[in-house]
């Protein structure tokens, strides 16, 4: 099997477990010993300014009331992932592909509203996090679509349409897709 890294999971109109269902996550990261994810389309009830206040940082940027923080997943939810463009100096960070990073550190949250800021950028507050084999299972039973991340859908899709506009990509629309899948 090849691996996934780079790409998006389309939970499949089937998929009906709570955190999951019409979701769509980012792989940041797919080998041997597993998978490690970020919901993209999960918010949470907490905007990015009041996070800010609330981790006390310096004074954030109103319009940042504007930013949702996402529900990166079940695992660890009480840790920050900031997905975002390219941008080095941050303390804590890896390149996940030519076009995305990801960082852990905070330093990369005083930058957020301000011009030192990755011109795109996610918060996430946990993430989806799979052993091994066990993706690769969820693929086998139809759980899944995949499809290649691109910035658009990352950075420029409304949330709200990021489940259809993702599946629309495979040329098709989600909701004809049959409940239960078969294999030939």
């Amino acid at each position: 099997m090849s691996y996934l890294q780079n790409h998006l999971l389309i939970a499949m109109p089937s998929l009906e477990d709570p955190f999951f269902e019409r979701s769509v996550i980012y792989l940041c990261e797919h080998n041997e010993e597993g998978a490690m994810g970020l919901t993209l389309n999960v918010p949470l009830e907490l905007n990015l300014y009041d996070l800010l206040v609330q981790m006390k940082l310096p004074e954030p940027s109103e319009h940042l009331k504007e930013v949702p923080v996402l529900a990166g997943g079940p695992v660890h939810n009480d840790r920050g992932f900031v997905l975002h463009s390219p941008q080095p100096g941050f303390h804590s960070s890896r390149q996940l592909s030519d076009e995305l990073m990801i960082t852990t550190s905070l330093d990369i949250l005083s930058t957020l509203g301000t011009d030192a800021a990755p011109e795109q950028y996610l918060v996430t507050l946990g993430y989806a996090g799979w052993e091994a084999g066990q993706l690769e299972q969820e693929l086998l039973e139809n759980s899944w679509l995949t499809v290649p991340a691109s910035l658009d859908l990352l950075f420029d899709t409304p949330m709200v349409d990021l489940w259809q506009a993702a599946t629309a990509t495979l040329g098709i629309n989600i909701w004809q897709m049959p409940q239960q899948a078969g294999h030939a």
